[in-house]
């Protein structure tokens, strides 16, 4: 079978696997792995509310240390087909290009992850050591049937892993530019304040809450909640909507509510992080504004892999390989990395995410035989000596 990595992307970029669809993806990364001699399993995953999602797991070799690649197949919605320059489940190639959906997220890079194994295999048939994927079709989705019941799946069976590569597309403009050691995580309330409709001509018969609101989005945006970290900017709270639900000029609201996201650095737990929140609201309202605070149940902690010998072998291979010294970073949204650092350090590194999710989402085919270079000098690396 060819297993180049654009060969690779292309076959997986004709599976049309968009989320909770499997679409063929992982049918077709069975197959190849288990011919380079992979032990291969297809767990199906189930939650009440939820599309069923089917995952993958693979291992190669029995003993340690255990270097795990992690991924997803599934897709986000192509979209208005026609405004496509090509079939986004065709797999073309164009000026260098190779177009399709999930071509750099992240279908290139489980390809070029893929690529760099089966290279390592075949030269180093007998290393001592383990290669494994852990692949879910459920990232873009609600992440319930995906990466986190795959792991527990994994754990029941007594797999244990050493480290793991995730090959979300860090880099913002170049291969080279960006290796993520760490996520900020992130926490949603809400507020609701009450107060009392009423004609505006008769205020003393009503009691407008949109003046508490406002005093208590205040206190939340006073001070900053940190200046952040060695490896993490600032967290940051933003209010991302603030409604009464009133069509009419000359009614005083019932209740108004407010929405907040806080995308926040590892000084912070979801639990400290709450207890904060609640403080500035109780200090705000003091006894003349009546309101309810909600906060959403969250999985997305911060974390930090910090830079080791593991996090060395990656950026090494990254500057060999392209010439450019990567950043080490913690910036951008979650990943399921939230959920692979509970088991072992991961550190994420893959293609170039421009496109991504957009009409029209490409990668170079230069950069997919870049990429796949610089998982084997890490392959390498790590089984020379592991850290």
């Amino acid at each position: 079978m060819n297993s180049t990595p654009l060969s690779l992307a292309q076959s997986l970029l004709r599976c049309p696997s968009v989320t909770p669809e499997e679409g063929g993806a992982l049918a077709f990364i069975e197959s190849v792995l288990k011919e380079a001699g992979f032990e291969v399993h297809r767990p199906v995953f189930s939650e009440p509310g939820t599309a069923d999602v089917e995952n993958l797991y693979a291992r190669y070799g029995t003993g340690g240390p255990y270097l795990l690649f992690a991924g997803h197949t599934d897709v986000v919605p192509p979209g208005d087909l026609g405004r496509w320059r090509h079939d986004p489940f065709s797999g073309e190639i164009e000026n260098g290009e190779l177009y399709g959906r999930g071509a750099v997220d992240m279908k290139g890079g489980i390809a070029c992850m893929m690529a760099a194994a089966l290279e390592f295999i075949r030269a180093n048939p007998d290393f001592s050591g383990s290669v494994g994927f852990l692949i879910t079709g459920d990232e873009e989705g609600p992440a319930v049937n995906g990466t986190v019941k795959l792991l527990e799946w994994a754990k029941g069976r007594g797999e244990r892993f050493d480290h793991c590569i995730l090959g979300e597309p860090t880099n913002p403009g170049q291969l080279g530019d960006m290796i993520k050691i760490g996520r900020r995580g992130s926490l949603t309330g809400r507020i609701v304040v009450d107060g009392k409709q009423g004609h505006v001509a008769y205020p003393h018969l009503a009691d407008n809450p949109i003046p508490g609101l406002l005093r208590l989005l205040e206190g939340l945006l006073r001070e900053p909640l940190d200046h952040g970290t060695e490896h993490f900017d600032a967290s940051n709270l933003e209010v991302t909507t603030v409604d009464v639900g009133n069509a009419a000029s000359n009614v005083i609201p019932a209740e108004a509510r407010a929405t907040f996201n806080i995308r926040f650095n590892d000084l912070w737990t979801p639990e400290s992080l709450e207890a904060d929140i609640a403080r500035r609201l109780s200090e705000a309202a003091g006894n003349s504004v009546r309101y309810t605070l909600r906060m959403e149940p969250t999985n997305a902690v911060a974390f930090l892999t910090p830079p080791n010998q593991f996090v060395g072998f990656i950026a090494d291979a990254v500057e060999a390989e392209t010439g450019l010294r990567p950043k080490l970073s913690t910036t951008g949204g979650t990943s399921d990395a939230r959920f692979i650092v509970k088991d072992c350090p991961v550190v994420e590194f893959g293609l170039v995410g421009q496109t991504m999710h957009q009409v029209d989402e490409r990668v170079s085919v230069a950069d997919l035989d870049r990429l796949t270079a610089i998982y084997r000098k890490v392959l390498n690396a790590y089984f020379s000596s592991a850290p």
